[in-house]
Protein backbone atom coordinates (compact mmCIF):
# COMPACT_ATOMS: atom_id res chain seq x y z
CA UNK A 1 0.00 0.00 0.00
CA UNK A 2 1.37 3.41 -0.95
CA UNK A 3 2.16 5.69 1.99
CA UNK A 4 0.12 8.87 2.27
CA UNK A 5 2.63 11.69 2.39
CA UNK A 6 1.63 15.15 3.57
CA UNK A 7 1.92 18.10 1.24
CA UNK A 8 4.73 20.37 2.41
CA UNK A 9 5.67 23.89 1.44
CA UNK A 10 9.35 24.62 0.93
CA UNK A 11 9.60 27.76 3.02
CA UNK A 12 13.08 29.16 3.50
CA UNK A 13 14.58 31.99 5.50
CA UNK A 14 18.10 33.40 6.01
CA UNK A 15 19.93 31.52 8.76
CA UNK A 16 22.19 34.41 9.77
CA UNK A 17 21.88 38.18 10.08
CA UNK A 18 24.67 40.79 9.82
CA UNK A 19 25.01 43.30 12.63
CA UNK A 20 27.58 45.93 13.55
CA UNK A 21 29.56 45.29 16.72
CA UNK A 22 32.19 47.21 18.68
CA UNK A 23 35.09 45.33 20.27
CA UNK A 24 37.22 46.12 23.31
CA UNK A 25 39.49 48.36 21.19
CA UNK A 26 36.59 50.48 19.96
CA UNK A 27 36.80 48.92 16.49
CA UNK A 28 33.54 48.56 14.55
CA UNK A 29 32.90 45.75 12.12
CA UNK A 30 30.14 43.56 10.69
CA UNK A 31 29.45 40.21 12.33
CA UNK A 32 27.04 37.43 11.45
CA UNK A 33 24.72 36.20 14.19
CA UNK A 34 22.08 33.43 13.99
CA UNK A 35 18.62 34.45 12.94
CA UNK A 36 15.80 33.70 15.36
CA UNK A 37 12.15 33.90 14.39
CA UNK A 38 8.83 32.92 15.87
CA UNK A 39 6.79 30.23 14.16
CA UNK A 40 3.27 29.84 15.50
CA UNK A 41 1.85 26.39 14.79
CA UNK A 42 -1.86 26.01 14.08
CA UNK A 43 -3.41 22.54 13.93
CA UNK A 44 -6.73 22.39 12.11
CA UNK A 45 -7.06 26.18 12.62
CA UNK A 46 -6.41 25.94 16.35
CA UNK A 47 -3.33 27.68 17.76
CA UNK A 48 -1.04 25.12 19.37
CA UNK A 49 2.34 26.66 20.24
CA UNK A 50 4.94 29.18 19.11
CA UNK A 51 8.39 27.76 18.38
CA UNK A 52 11.50 29.95 18.29
CA UNK A 53 13.63 28.68 15.42
CA UNK A 54 16.28 29.45 12.83
CA UNK A 55 13.74 28.37 10.24
CA UNK A 56 16.02 26.15 8.16
CA UNK A 57 13.53 23.30 7.66
CA UNK A 58 10.29 24.46 9.29
CA UNK A 59 8.04 21.79 7.74
CA UNK A 60 10.26 18.96 9.04
CA UNK A 61 10.37 20.71 12.43
CA UNK A 62 6.58 20.95 12.70
CA UNK A 63 6.01 17.35 11.61
CA UNK A 64 8.66 16.07 14.02
CA UNK A 65 7.29 18.18 16.85
CA UNK A 66 3.80 16.71 16.42
CA UNK A 67 5.26 13.20 16.32
CA UNK A 68 7.51 13.63 19.35
CA UNK A 69 4.65 15.18 21.32
CA UNK A 70 2.57 12.12 20.38
CA UNK A 71 -0.16 14.38 19.01
CA UNK A 72 -0.12 12.33 15.79
CA UNK A 73 0.76 8.66 15.47
CA UNK A 74 2.44 8.97 12.06
CA UNK A 75 3.04 11.48 9.30
CA UNK A 76 0.21 9.82 7.39
CA UNK A 77 -2.14 11.52 9.85
CA UNK A 78 -0.98 14.88 8.47
CA UNK A 79 -2.51 16.13 5.24
CA UNK A 80 -0.38 19.26 4.85
CA UNK A 81 2.05 21.64 6.54
CA UNK A 82 1.99 25.15 5.10
CA UNK A 83 4.60 27.62 6.37
CA UNK A 84 4.32 31.35 5.66
CA UNK A 85 7.20 33.43 6.96
CA UNK A 86 5.37 36.66 6.07
CA UNK A 87 3.09 36.04 9.05
CA UNK A 88 5.34 33.61 10.95
CA UNK A 89 2.83 30.78 10.93
CA UNK A 90 2.67 27.08 10.14
CA UNK A 91 -0.80 25.78 9.31
CA UNK A 92 -1.19 22.04 9.82
CA UNK A 93 -4.17 20.21 8.39
CA UNK A 94 -4.74 16.68 9.64
CA UNK A 95 -6.68 14.01 7.77
CA UNK A 96 -9.06 13.09 10.59
CA UNK A 97 -8.42 15.64 13.34
CA UNK A 98 -6.68 14.97 16.64
CA UNK A 99 -8.87 13.32 19.26
CA UNK A 100 -8.88 15.03 22.66
CA UNK A 101 -6.48 17.76 21.50
CA UNK A 102 -7.61 20.12 24.27
CA UNK A 103 -7.03 17.46 26.91
CA UNK A 104 -3.65 16.45 25.48
CA UNK A 105 -2.40 20.04 25.45
CA UNK A 106 -3.96 21.18 28.73
CA UNK A 107 -0.76 20.56 30.68
CA UNK A 108 2.34 22.20 29.28
CA UNK A 109 5.81 21.73 30.75
CA UNK A 110 8.51 24.29 29.91
CA UNK A 111 11.70 22.28 29.54
CA UNK A 112 15.38 23.09 29.99
CA UNK A 113 16.00 23.34 26.25
CA UNK A 114 17.74 26.45 24.91
CA UNK A 115 15.04 28.84 23.78
CA UNK A 116 12.72 26.97 26.19
CA UNK A 117 11.17 23.87 24.72
CA UNK A 118 7.76 22.60 25.71
CA UNK A 119 6.22 19.19 26.16
CA UNK A 120 2.52 18.50 26.60
CA UNK A 121 1.15 16.23 29.31
CA UNK A 122 3.31 13.80 31.23
CA UNK A 123 6.32 13.14 29.05
CA UNK A 124 6.98 9.92 30.93
CA UNK A 125 3.67 8.43 29.75
CA UNK A 126 4.33 5.32 27.68
CA UNK A 127 8.10 5.35 28.20
CA UNK A 128 8.08 1.88 29.75
CA UNK A 129 6.42 0.50 26.61
CA UNK A 130 9.14 1.73 24.26
CA UNK A 131 11.27 -1.01 22.71
CA UNK A 132 14.56 -0.01 21.18
CA UNK A 133 16.29 -1.81 18.29
CA UNK A 134 19.50 -3.77 18.84
CA UNK A 135 21.73 -0.92 17.69
CA UNK A 136 25.38 -0.99 18.69
CA UNK A 137 28.38 1.25 18.13
CA UNK A 138 32.11 0.57 18.14
CA UNK A 139 34.64 2.93 19.65
CA UNK A 140 36.06 3.49 16.17
CA UNK A 141 32.61 4.49 14.88
CA UNK A 142 32.16 6.80 17.85
CA UNK A 143 35.42 8.57 17.03
CA UNK A 144 34.34 8.83 13.39
CA UNK A 145 31.05 10.46 14.45
CA UNK A 146 32.85 13.02 16.62
CA UNK A 147 35.33 13.78 13.84
CA UNK A 148 32.59 14.18 11.22
CA UNK A 149 30.90 16.80 13.40
CA UNK A 150 34.23 18.57 13.90
CA UNK A 151 34.65 18.88 10.12
CA UNK A 152 31.02 19.79 9.39
CA UNK A 153 30.41 23.27 8.00
CA UNK A 154 27.91 24.94 10.28
CA UNK A 155 26.15 28.10 11.37
CA UNK A 156 27.83 27.61 14.74
CA UNK A 157 31.29 28.03 13.20
CA UNK A 158 30.32 31.25 11.42
CA UNK A 159 27.91 32.78 13.90
CA UNK A 160 27.83 30.71 17.11
CA UNK A 161 24.87 30.59 19.52
CA UNK A 162 23.10 27.53 18.08
CA UNK A 163 22.82 23.82 18.82
CA UNK A 164 23.16 21.01 16.32
CA UNK A 165 21.91 17.45 15.99
CA UNK A 166 23.01 14.84 13.48
CA UNK A 167 21.84 11.41 12.40
CA UNK A 168 24.37 8.71 11.52
CA UNK A 169 24.19 5.20 10.11
CA UNK A 170 27.48 3.74 11.23
CA UNK A 171 30.07 6.32 10.19
CA UNK A 172 27.83 7.81 7.48
CA UNK A 173 26.36 11.23 8.22
CA UNK A 174 22.76 11.21 6.98
CA UNK A 175 21.53 14.59 8.19
CA UNK A 176 22.87 17.56 10.15
CA UNK A 177 20.46 20.15 11.57
CA UNK A 178 21.08 23.32 13.57
CA UNK A 179 18.60 25.46 15.48
CA UNK A 180 18.41 27.83 18.42
CA UNK A 181 17.49 24.89 20.66
CA UNK A 182 18.53 21.26 20.57
CA UNK A 183 14.89 20.21 21.01
CA UNK A 184 14.04 21.88 17.68
CA UNK A 185 16.98 20.18 15.98
CA UNK A 186 15.97 16.70 17.16
CA UNK A 187 12.33 17.32 16.19
CA UNK A 188 13.49 18.34 12.70
CA UNK A 189 15.42 15.08 12.36
CA UNK A 190 12.36 13.15 13.58
CA UNK A 191 10.26 14.85 10.91
CA UNK A 192 12.81 14.10 8.19
CA UNK A 193 13.02 10.43 9.19
CA UNK A 194 9.25 9.99 9.21
CA UNK A 195 8.61 11.91 6.00
CA UNK A 196 11.28 9.97 4.11
CA UNK A 197 10.55 6.54 5.56
CA UNK A 198 13.92 6.11 7.30
CA UNK A 199 13.91 3.34 9.89
CA UNK A 200 15.70 3.74 13.19
CA UNK A 201 17.63 0.45 13.34
CA UNK A 202 21.37 1.04 13.28
CA UNK A 203 20.99 4.81 13.60
CA UNK A 204 22.99 6.96 16.02
CA UNK A 205 21.95 10.44 17.13
CA UNK A 206 24.53 13.12 17.93
CA UNK A 207 23.72 16.35 19.76
CA UNK A 208 25.83 19.28 20.85
CA UNK A 209 23.56 19.81 23.86
CA UNK A 210 23.24 18.06 27.19
CA UNK A 211 21.28 14.84 27.47
CA UNK A 212 18.19 15.81 29.45
CA UNK A 213 15.15 13.59 30.02
CA UNK A 214 13.41 15.39 27.15
CA UNK A 215 16.20 14.57 24.71
CA UNK A 216 16.41 10.94 25.84
CA UNK A 217 12.65 10.41 25.60
CA UNK A 218 12.49 12.01 22.15
CA UNK A 219 15.37 9.87 20.90
CA UNK A 220 13.72 6.74 22.27
CA UNK A 221 10.38 7.65 20.68
CA UNK A 222 12.24 7.92 17.37
CA UNK A 223 13.64 4.42 17.96
CA UNK A 224 17.20 5.67 18.46
CA UNK A 225 19.11 3.43 20.86
CA UNK A 226 22.51 5.20 20.82
CA UNK A 227 22.85 8.92 21.57
CA UNK A 228 26.14 10.84 21.65
CA UNK A 229 26.70 14.31 23.09
CA UNK A 230 29.68 16.57 23.46
CA UNK A 231 28.03 17.80 26.68
CA UNK A 232 26.98 16.01 29.86
CA UNK A 233 23.83 14.37 31.18
CA UNK A 234 21.20 15.19 33.79
CA UNK A 235 20.03 12.86 36.57
CA UNK A 236 16.57 12.38 35.06
CA UNK A 237 18.04 11.84 31.61
CA UNK A 238 20.28 9.15 33.09
CA UNK A 239 17.38 7.49 34.88
CA UNK A 240 15.27 7.29 31.72
CA UNK A 241 18.18 6.10 29.56
CA UNK A 242 19.07 3.38 32.08
CA UNK A 243 15.44 2.21 32.25
CA UNK A 244 15.23 1.97 28.46
CA UNK A 245 18.64 0.41 27.93
CA UNK A 246 19.60 3.39 25.78
CA UNK A 247 23.33 3.91 25.26
CA UNK A 248 24.05 7.50 26.33
CA UNK A 249 27.57 8.73 25.62
CA UNK A 250 28.52 12.19 26.83
CA UNK A 251 31.49 14.54 26.93
CA UNK A 252 32.57 13.12 23.60
CA UNK A 253 35.39 15.29 22.29
CA UNK A 254 38.38 14.12 20.29
CA UNK A 255 39.15 10.68 21.79
CA UNK A 256 37.57 11.25 25.17
CA UNK A 257 34.06 10.20 26.19
CA UNK A 258 32.00 8.89 29.08
CA UNK A 259 29.39 6.17 28.62
CA UNK A 260 26.67 6.97 31.16
CA UNK A 261 24.29 4.09 30.37
CA UNK A 262 23.77 1.16 28.01
CA UNK A 263 27.46 0.25 27.90
CA UNK A 264 26.50 -3.17 26.52
CA UNK A 265 25.77 -1.42 23.21
CA UNK A 266 29.30 0.02 23.03
CA UNK A 267 32.14 -2.15 21.73
CA UNK A 268 35.19 -0.77 23.47
CA UNK A 269 38.54 -0.59 21.67
CA UNK A 270 40.78 0.94 24.36
CA UNK A 271 43.86 0.74 22.14
CA UNK A 272 42.33 3.51 19.99
CA UNK A 273 42.54 5.89 22.94
CA UNK A 274 46.32 5.49 23.18
CA UNK A 275 48.00 8.80 23.92
CA UNK A 276 44.86 10.28 25.52
CA UNK A 277 45.54 11.65 28.99
CA UNK A 278 43.33 10.18 31.70
CA UNK A 279 41.07 12.65 33.45
CA UNK A 280 42.09 13.48 36.99
CA UNK A 281 40.13 11.59 39.64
Amino acid sequence: MQRLKPHLTQASAPLTHAVEVVNEFGERYALSIPSERALTVYVDKRELITLMTLGARPEWLVAGYLLNQRLVASVEDIESVTVDWEVGAAAVTTRSGIADLAEKTARRVVTTGCGQGSVFGDMMDGVNQLKLPDTRITQAELYAVVNAIRLQQSVYKSAGSVHGCALFAGEELLLFVEDVGRHNAIDTIAGWMALNGHGSAGKVLYTTGRLTSEMVVKAAQMGIAVVVSRSGMTQMGHMVAHKLGLCAIGRATHKRFLCFSGAERLELQPELAAGTLRAAA
